[in-house]
């Protein structure tokens, strides 16, 4: 099993400065195998915000994998947005736009949703697709995670358009073995299999630090996955303090996610 801290829409520049030691001092005493940041480290773009996302980063002491997310690009800079518009990202988290972290129980990979040419909305073209399945490589029992800044699925509550790409995608990560999707954006927590695709579980996480909030607290998600089993355990901030606040676990069966709680005793004994 590893442990996954997954945070998002950290938005430096509209954070709440009271909350960033406290969501620190929680994930040193969480300490997961890897902290995935699914974008939006700024509000604007700006390099002031950069340099705080950059020193949040500095101080985090496991490894640590990120995507931008469409905040990270300038909206209010049309002339670096479209001709530079990850330099700044670049210099102050990670030269990578899609990196990937592996190690013997899992593959992280990394994809780049962002459209420089339509701010708000994301585009995941197949290419992008393409090659994060290559990224997994042939299937040897690791767990398998993709992580996005933009939804691939969205609520009837959500008024936003859905991501350029979105139903392709699901479709391609599906068939090439893919298990969990990790995306932000929309600063609201989501953990279910999607809809028409239960054999990836969709996980998304709300905002981290951000002061605006869309109907619940500054949350993060804590993720313990293999290749067959998921718990994912929701931290809010109550006050100035981060606490667990619901989980959820689900189980791999005939190849789609199913609720631990659903599942039959004897397999759920079987599995741990």
């Amino acid at each position: 099993m590893r442990r996954v801290l997954h945070l998002s829409d950290l938005h430096y520049g509209k954070d709440r400065a009271d909350l960033e030691e406290p969501l620190l001092e929680v994930v040193e005493r969480i300490a997961p195998d890897l902290v995935a940041i699914s974008g939006d480290f700024t509000q604007r773009a700006r390099r002031t915000q950069f340099e705080q996302a950059s020193a949040f980063l500095d101080r985090l002491a496991m490894p640590w994998l990120a995507v931008p997310g469409n905040h990270d690009t300038p909206l209010d800079n049309l002339w670096v947005r479209l001709l530079k518009p990850w330099k700044r990202y670049r210099a102050a988290i990670h030269e990578e736009l899609e990196p990937v972290y592996e190690d013997e129980a899992m593959v992280v990979v990394g994809v780049n949703t962002v459209n420089r040419f339509a701010w708000q909305r994301g585009r995941l073209s197949p290419a992008r697709v393409r090659r994060a399945c290559k990224a997994f490589g042939a299937a040897d029992g690791r767990a398998r995670v993709v992580m996005l800044h933009h939804p691939l699925q969205h609520g009837p509550e959500v008024e936003k358009r859905l991501m350029s790409g979105a139903d392709d995608a699901l479709k391609a990560f599906a068939e090439c073995g893919a298990q969990v999707v990790l995306s932000g954006h929309l600063h609201n927590t989501v953990i279910a299999p999607f809809r028409a695709w239960p054999q990836l579980l969709f996980v998304q996480a709300g905002t981290s630090l951000s002061s605006r909030v869309r109907g619940e607290v500054n949350m993060f998600n804590l993720l313990e996955l293999s290749a067959e089993a998921v718990s994912v355990e929701s931290w809010g901030a109550e006050g100035r303090e981060f606490a667990p606040m619901s989980r959820v676990a689900y189980l791999r069966r005939d190849g789609a996610w199913q609720r631990a709680e659903d599942s039959p005793r004897a397999e759920l004994a079987a599995r741990g």
